[in-house]
């Protein structure tokens, strides 16, 4: 993929991306993972839940020339469709807010997705305020205050710093290519397709239904010598790149509703570019719907709100249109901050 569409590759190559993959150590999270076990993920069947569920989509910063005329930060409108058809509301967080202001809008929300692109994940402040919130919803999922995130490609990529507390991506390739998911034996026991037909499971091991953008990840060997990831995650399956490397490509909290997926459900249905691998097939519509719907649904078990109607009306996306972006980059449409 070209510079000028590496807005939907995790990692493409420039010069302060590459950097960034090859050189984050561990002090960019000085410190210490806690690791002690929340309460039981989920509520009792007689529990309410909250059919009211915004989910907050932590903005991106413009790296591309072509789009710094129309703002600092955007967010693909494939991402907002995408969290609307599981039946959510979205409010786009921005960046560079003060730590009191994030934890208003944390304490407002019922789930976060970090969206892929490329962003410095030393230096960036995509990668300062994804801790804030990480490190938020780790301490409120302890006292049984359930709070759910969800990390798409360079936010899969992003989980697996913070929780390893150190940089383990390596070169994969693996840009524009639609692949079937090698799924492990934990997938069958897994929270995120414990809720699919058993064909579709088939079909998402068979067929190609994910579409896959970047150009770093992190190798199973890699993963599963990493003690702080393997107690973490579970990996739920595996993919060969097309340089042989085996990487993790889907995985979810053991302990905490965090998700991640190396892959890229939102571009199934919402992004059409003949140029990219984008799987349109009804199966991959399918999985896309359902992935969508159980995000949705596990920010429903979160009953985090804002203070007054108002308040919340002001912070939603409906504020803002989003713009026609195809004949520049890989999107349809993006929303600019």
């Amino acid at each position: 993929m070209s510079d000028r569409f590496n807005l939907l590759a995790s990692s493409a190559p420039s010069l302060s991306l590459t950097a960034e993959m090859l050189c984050l150590r561990a002090v960019l999270f000085a410190c210490a993972l806690p690791l002690c076990s929340p309460r039981p993920l989920g509520l009792l069947p007689d529990e309410p839940l909250n059919d009211r569920p915004i989910i907050g989509i932590l903005t991106q910063e413009v790296t591309d020339p072509e789009m710094k005329p129309y703002g600092g930060a955007y967010i693909p409108s494939s991402y907002v469709k995408y969290i609307e058809s599981g039946g959510a509301r979205v409010i786009p967080i921005r960046l560079n807010q003060t730590r009191e202001e994030h934890e208003r809008i944390f304490k407002s929300i019922n789930g976060l997705l970090l969206i892929g692109g490329a962003s410095n994940l030393e230096t960036s402040e995509f990668a300062h305020t994804t801790e804030i919130y990480f490190r938020l919803a780790v301490k409120a999922n302890d006292v049984g205050d359930y709070f759910p995130i969800w990390g798409t490609c360079m936010g899969f990529q992003l989980l697996t710093v913070l929780v390893a507390e150190q940089n383990l991506l390596s070169e994969i390739a693996a840009e524009n290519v639609s692949l079937p998911l090698n799924l492990t034996s934990e997938a069958s026991s897994s929270r995120m397709f414990e809720g699919f037909p058993p064909e579709l499971l088939k079909a998402l091991s068979e067929e190609a239904l994910t579409g896959n953008f970047h150009h770093y990840g992190v190798t199973e060997q890699v993963f599963r010598g990493n003690e702080k990831l393997t107690s973490f995650f579970s990996i739920l399956s595996i993919n060969t790149a097309k340089n042989g490397a085996v990487f993790v490509s889907t995985m979810e909290g053991r302990k905490y509703p965090f998700y991640g997926v190396q892959w890229h459900p939102e571009v199934n249905r919402f992004q059409w570019s003949p140029q990219y691998s984008f799987p349109h097939s009804k199966n991959a519509v399918r999985l896309a719907s359902l992935l969508a719907e159980f995000f949705v649904n596990e920010g429903r078990k979160s009953f985090h709100h804002f203070s007054q109607v108002e308040e919340e009306s002001r912070a939603l996306i409906y504020h803002y249109n989003p713009l026609y972006v195809a004949n520049f980059t890989a999107y349809e449409q993006a929303y600019f901050f």
